[in-house]
């Protein structure tokens, strides 16, 4: 009898309870969701503990000693909300920091240098000495690069970080992946210009592979990019050297790993991962890049405890570290997971990555996921009308669901929203704590708590795991592969 009930319970896709009344012992969902949404609203830590980090250690940079503290941080949190299985998962890395640079500019045939203020990219060469002349290739995308594919070598490449005066539509590349082109087409140095008002200047890798690259790579601010481009039409020709100075060695860093282990015999095998990146860049705090991600994933950890809540799946929550510096975490996480064979295991992955102020979910370019995702949507809005119920469909690169995407696992991020004043502080030194927001940031903890219950919890995954060709037709599909190809992630040859 007891199979019958629970046949009522559980729709045919999924989860979906049709009464607010237990039946046949389980609680229903609407049950569970009120109970998430009145723990978080009365007692979440999310915003006082990311609070704490950023004032007792400020940056977290892979490798540092920041680092190991934040580390130390996030595994001693998860302890004391009652995860006795928690642990690091350490990792050896190319630790890189910065020390010294100087950006100058003179007019050709001329040693009247003047200085531009800058910041030298991560993964840069430790030293480096150029100069060269200045070539301006726009937005620095394919196109770009093809207009003047015989003026770049042995040049300075001038590129904008983000777009400016492109057509509607245009796909912008990631810096590491504009580096990676400068270098194709024999370039000795690049200089990024900001698109954020303001004298803000951005950092962030300039590695596609999370090895040192082999030319200098600075990024100066809009005013100064707007500056030097009125100069380079005046005087054709400009000079620029780069100088810079970095520390590159190799460290050990760890992943942090609490896990609340399945409680049905027939799934307990299947998991479920849920993190967010704990490292960040070193000009400030990284309150949004990432504190509000991984801080959350902790409370969600914590809200999970504190209401006793189990899954079905075993769900492990994870503080990455060497995110920032080309996926390195979450890259160690899958090759531990390929060597212990426990790589098949994984059913998804949820990823917290400046994720604020959730308003729905994403089924990350897998159709499978839509029909259980508005199911869980619709619940969450029975039991609370703030939430927005939005479903998107698309999968990204450059967060660590990507390394989980590359062994054909679901992964996706719930859909959240930055005001374009935080945003303009991605990557710079003005990412500090009075950036966020704290019912922006519950509602990440809050919204997401949910779907990870769900999906914990219903009866069969309905995305599976896909096979090495059916990946590759996904990032095509997708319209992933020049990105993939850039960042030398491409394993499918020319097919």
């Amino acid at each position: 009898m007891k199979k019958i009930i629970l046949l009522l319970v559980f729709s045919s896709i999924g989860i979906l309870a049709t009464s607010s009344v237990p039946l046949g012992g389980e609680e229903s969902l609407e049950s569970v969701f009120k109970r998430i949404k009145e723990e978080v609203d009365q007692n979440s830590k999310a915003y006082v503990t990311l609070g704490d980090a950023c004032k007792k250690i400020g940056h977290r940079l892979t490798g540092s000693a920041n680092g190991k503290k934040a580390e130390e941080f996030a595994y001693q949190l998860f302890k004391s909300y009652g995860f006795r299985d928690t642990k690091y998962e350490g990792f050896q890395v190319e630790a890189w920091a910065r020390d010294t640079v100087t950006l100058s500019v003179a007019p050709p045939k001329s040693d009247d240098f003047r200085d531009i203020k800058v910041v030298a990219l991560a993964l840069t060469p430790v030293e480096a000495n150029v100069t060269g002349t200045i070539i301006d290739c726009g937005n620095g995308l394919d196109t770009d690069f093809a207009a003047k594919k015989d003026l770049v070598k042995g040049k300075v490449v001038l590129a904008n970080i983000g777009l400016l005066d492109a057509p509607a539509g245009t796909r912008n590349l990631h810096r590491s992946e504009k580096t990676a082109l400068a270098i194709q087409y024999g370039a000795t140095g690049v200089i990024f210009v900001n698109t954020v008002k303001g004298e803000v200047l951005l950092t962030g890798t300039a590695s596609v592979t999370g090895n040192l690259i082999s030319i200098p790579a600075v990024c100066i601010s809009l005013e100064s990019g707007t500056e030097l481009r009125k100069w380079l039409v005046e005087q054709p020709g400009l000079l620029s050297m780069i100088e810079m100075h970095n520390v590159s060695q190799p460290i050990k860093a760890r992943n942090v790993v609490a896990t609340l282990k399945g409680e049905s015999r027939k799934l307990r095998h299947e998991k479920i991962i849920i993190g967010g990146h704990l490292d960040s860049w070193d000009l400030a705090t990284g309150a949004i890049d990432n504190g509000i991600g991984s801080f959350s994933v902790i409370d969600i950890a914590r809200t999970f405890k504190a209401l006793g809540l189990t899954s079905k799946r075993t769900i492990e929550f994870v503080a990455f570290m060497g995110e920032e510096e080309g996926l390195l975490g979450s890259k160690a996480y899958i090759e531990r997971a390929k060597r212990t064979g426990g790589i098949d295991n994984i059913v998804y992955m949820i990823n917290l990555d400046m994720v604020n102020n959730v308003y729905g979910f994403n089924a990350g370019g897998r159709d499978e996921m839509l029909p259980i995702l508005k199911e869980i949507g619709d619940k969450i809005k029975s039991i609370d009308a703030k939430f927005g119920n939005e479903i998107h469909n698309s999968a990204g690169l450059h967060s660590d669901h990507q390394a989980f995407l590359m062994e054909g696992i679901p992964a996706a991020d719930p859909l959240g929203k930055l005001t374009r004043s935080v945003l303009d502080c991605y990557h710079a030194n003005c990412d500090t704590f009075d950036l966020v927001n704290k019912s922006e940031m519950e509602t990440n903890v809050k919204y997401t708590a949910m779907l990870l219950y769900a999906l914990g919890n219903v009866p069969t995954f309905p995305a599976k795991k896909l096979d090495f060709y059916s990946t590759r037709d996904f990032f095509i599909k997708q319209n992933l592969r020049r990105e993939l190809e850039l960042g030398n992630e491409w394993r499918w040859g020319d097919n």
